[in-house]
């Protein structure tokens, strides 16, 4: 698997820009306009991007920098904030640019929790209908009494309750990997073989590609670039990171984009942005949320106290994955906070210390 997905990271940086840049503000074209509460929303065909200043919205310019040193050091590689849909601060690191390609990993979950959402919108899928209805019959290795009791809202929250700790490889999505641990619902498990299968639920349901119904329904609707790739049992976004910029604007807008609605069913995004379930209630449909009373980890059976992220605002939403990939989404700010880059620090696949200490000092900086 790290072999395929070595070589599916190289594929796109030789499809990529390879011109040398440095931790400097980006120079595509962008229209500095006067601080507005009116979200913006960049034009979908061109690369023009309104943008506003630090100084324009009161923040700590010294502060701000310090947050770019502390990006540098963690091997970011790159960095947007926006504010109202408007670019406060875009920064490259080494020789990563804004037409260079990386990957999202499990920061996509929530994409296609989105995607999910907007299959139920058309009629063509519920997310309360057995998952076997898609896959058919013996996708697990379970007796049909326990398969039938997961739905796709299960595959959604991470409670399937397929065992999670299969060796040698837990993302293998053949039934033979898929096996039982405990009723649907009534375990919280971050899984991705679960996850992975929502390809084919959503592929059976729509009778299109995964590729070719989100490029339908969300990536062409809001100049999304990228493509999703397979790695291993995975299927894994690649894009530059004012696509996932975009997706975080999607997000802060609660599925409209200008007067489009991308996803318009306000309940199923509502659900999607609160807790899903009370195991662990720091997760919405594939959609991590600060500001919980308690929250779990990937690999664990431990319940935590507390916020996810302490020193962020509580109404915190997030799209988080592996080495570091985040879409920070907070409401209350009309803030969307995006990074790419390598792991900041240990390897973790979602939630990590970086987290924390990143906002401590967007906190100095921003000032909320």
């Amino acid at each position: 698997m790290t072999k395929i997905f070595s070589a599916l990271l190289l594929l796109l940086f030789v499809l990529a820009s390879c011109k040398k840049a440095d931790d400097s503000p980006v120079t595509n074209p962008v229209v500095v306009v006067p601080v507005s509460d009116t979200m913006y929303f960049p034009p979908i065909n061109n690369a023009e991007w309104s943008s506003t200043t630090p100084a324009a919205l009161g923040w700590n310019q010294a502060n701000l920098d310090s947050v770019y040193a502390y990006l540098q050091l963690k091997k970011t590689k790159a960095f947007i904030i926006l504010k109202n849909g408007k670019i406060v601060a875009e920064r490259y690191f080494g020789t990563f640019t804004a037409d260079s390609n990386w990957y999202w990993a499990s920061a996509g979950k929530t994409v296609t929790a989105m995607l999910a959402g907007i299959a139920q919108q058309e009629g063509i899928l519920r997310i309360s209908d057995k998952t076997s209805q898609y896959l058919g019959s013996g996708w697990t290795s379970l007796p049909a009494a326990k398969e039938d009791l997961i739905t796709i809202r299960h595959q959604l929250t991470m409670t399937t309750g397929l065992d999670d700790g299969v060796t040698p490889d837990n993302d293998c999505t053949s039934p033979a990997c898929l096996q039982y641990k405990a009723d649907a619902g009534s375990r919280w498990a971050y899984h991705n073989a679960p996850y992975t299968l929502m390809d084919k639920v959503i592929e059976q349901a729509s009778g299109a590609s995964f590729n070719s119904y989100f490029q339908q329904k969300i990536r062409d609707r809001i100049g999304i670039k990228g493509l999703w790739l397979p790695s291993g049992y995975n299927s894994v976004y690649f894009s530059d990171a004012r696509s996932m910029a975009r997706f975080g604007l999607l997000m802060l807008n609660q599925g409209k984009w200008a007067q489009a609605s991308i996803l318009a069913d306000n309940a199923y995004f509502n659900a999607q942005v609160n807790s899903s379930q009370t195991l662990n209630p720091s997760y919405g449909y594939l959609t991590w949320l600060n500001g919980k009373s308690s929250y779990m980890l990937p690999g664990y059976q431990v319940v935590l106290p507390g916020m996810l992220t302490p020193n962020a605002p509580a109404d915190m939403y997030a799209a988080l994955g592996k080495n570091d990939q985040k879409v920070y989404v907070v409401p209350s700010q009309k803030l969307v906070v995006i990074r790419m880059g390598e792991s900041a620090g240990n390897v973790q696949l979602a939630l990590s210390s970086f987290d924390n200490e990143l906002w401590g000092k967007l906190k100095l900086a921003i000032g909320y």
